[in-house]
């Protein structure tokens, strides 16, 4: 096999498990992506701790050039303002939870898994109405990528457990006798 993915030693062509081994590790390094990005996302948080998060989005709005007289901007400077650093503290500690729960899942599916398969499945598909609702309220081409990926990721896992149960079930029926498959 000349895949990035997947090496001959981790998976001969004749061993049958190793058939979705590089779309399920393609999938586990989409989960490890997702789950490097939070922890990069909770460690700048985490950085913000005793500091004036209120100042810093005043600062922010004008390094980018913004009206900070503005509605949004204002309402964006007024949110930072009420943020504490008990709120900051445990916004982190959720990100590095949701990053344990990221790399799990990867190390699972980089394994093939069957628990991680099924955990592909069920977390993805808790993801697509909050996906669906963010769409309705903000349109735009990102929040349609991301919905699009998931659903192409669920799609492929449930394919996946269908053909991994398929496959298991015509293995049974041939090991069995002729006389009793009739």
């Amino acid at each position: 096999m000349s895949n990035i993915f997947v090496k001959d030693r981790d998976c001969p062509p004749q061993d049958e498990r190793c058939r979705h081994l590089a779309g399920l590790r393609a999938v586990a390094s989409l989960e490890m992506l997702k789950g490097l990005a939070v922890l990069a996302a909770g460690f700048g948080l985490f950085a913000l701790r005793h500091k004036d998060i209120g100042d810093i989005a005043e600062r922010l709005v004008e390094h980018l050039h913004l009206n900070p007289a503005h509605h949004f901007e204002q309402i964006f400077i007024q949110a930072a303002d009420r943020v504490s650093d008990r709120k900051v503290l445990a916004i982190a500690i959720g990100a590095f939870v949701y990053t344990v729960v990221r790399f799990v899942e990867a190390y699972g599916l980089w394994n093939a898994k069957v628990w991680a398969e099924w955990f592909a499945i069920i977390s993805g598909s808790l993801y697509l109405p909050l996906e669906i609702l963010g769409i309705a309220r903000h349109d735009d081409r990102l929040r349609w990528a991301v919905l699009l990926i998931n659903i192409v990721v669920v799609l492929y896992m449930v394919y996946v457990r269908w053909d991994t149960l398929r496959q298991k079930h015509r293995e049974a029926w041939t090991r069995q006798p002729r006389e009793a498959r009739l």
